[in-house]
């Protein structure tokens, strides 16, 4: 259980640091925020782990997590700028 509430606390951080980091108004609410951290920390972690840029636990894994964030966040706003 403290593992699932852990994921969320840091994927609510890599969030609000790609929300941050990322220019626009991106006008998500705190779970959307926390969906977009969880999901970037998720695609870091298979991918990162799977193609053996880092190990778990590395720094580079945030910073990972922080870039796949922003890439969704890019996505989100393509997709919803096309409705």
């Amino acid at each position: 259980m403290l593992s699932i509430l852990w994921t969320i606390l840091i994927g609510f951080v890599i969030g609000l640091v790609a929300r941050a980091i990322k220019p626009g108004d991106d006008k998500l609410s705190l779970l959307w925020t926390m969906l977009l951290g969880v999901g970037g920390s998720l695609l870091a972690k298979y991918a990162g782990q799977g193609l053996g840029w880092y190990q778990e636990g590395e720094p580079a894994g945030f910073i990972a997590s922080v870039v796949f964030a922003i890439v969704l966040l890019a996505i989100y706003v393509a997709v919803r700028k096309k409705k």
